[in-house]
């Protein structure tokens, strides 16, 4: 029997609740052993924000997810140079771990970028593509994607670093230690 095993990949710019969330119901409604964070460098779809380095990133991270046993993070795609690729991490992984079965959780926004992933015709033997719901998106693509619910939280980074630029508190959206963080380091100002 293969441990099942669930990946969350993403640039955590900050890590919020959002992400815990879909982590924690990914790991329940699949019956996954353990959730996998996998931050990466540089995404292939997104500009380097250079806000943040690797090192607070994956700080926030550990933080973010340290009271739960089922949560690790893996950050291997952080000391690649280049742009992070899920194909080449995936190939990685399933070598190192040959018993596991992947599941890729995606939100929906990312569902519809699919077609553009590097490698995807390969990469959905790989792994079990999981989309996520999430506001303002279909989660409409060509391949076989196993979907969840999950209760719909309209948070992002990219919303939260804006409030932190603009001086406006992000109380609740992201874990306590996280936010003690992010004002211990002057972190988004």
């Amino acid at each position: 029997m293969k441990e099942k095993i669930g990946i969350l990949g993403g640039t955590f710019d900050p890590p919020h609740h959002a992400h815990l969330i879909i982590a924690n119901e990914a790991r329940i409604k699949l019956g996954l052993e353990k959730i996998i964070f996998l931050p990466n460098a540089v995404p292939p779809h997104k500009k380097e924000s250079g806000l943040t380095s690797n090192a607070d990133r994956l700080k926030m991270i550990e933080l973010a997810i340290a009271d739960n046993p089922f949560f690790e993070v893996d950050d291997r795609e952080m000391h690649r140079s280049g742009k992070s690729y899920t194909y080449d991490t995936m190939i990685e992984m399933t070598k190192e771990f040959p018993n596991a079965a992947f599941s890729f959780i995606i939100g929906g926004d990312m569902v519809e970028y699919l077609p553009k992933w590097y490698h995807i015709n390969e990469l959905i033997k790989l792994v079990n593509f999981v989309g996520v719901n999430r506001p303002r998106y279909d989660g409409d693509a060509p391949y076989d994607i196993e979907e969840i619910e999950v209760p719909a939280l309209d948070i992002s980074s990219s919303l939260l670093r804006e409030r932190l630029a603009a001086g406006l508190p992000i109380d609740y959206y992201v874990p306590n230690e996280v936010s003690k963080y992010i004002k211990e380091h002057h972190l988004y100002e």
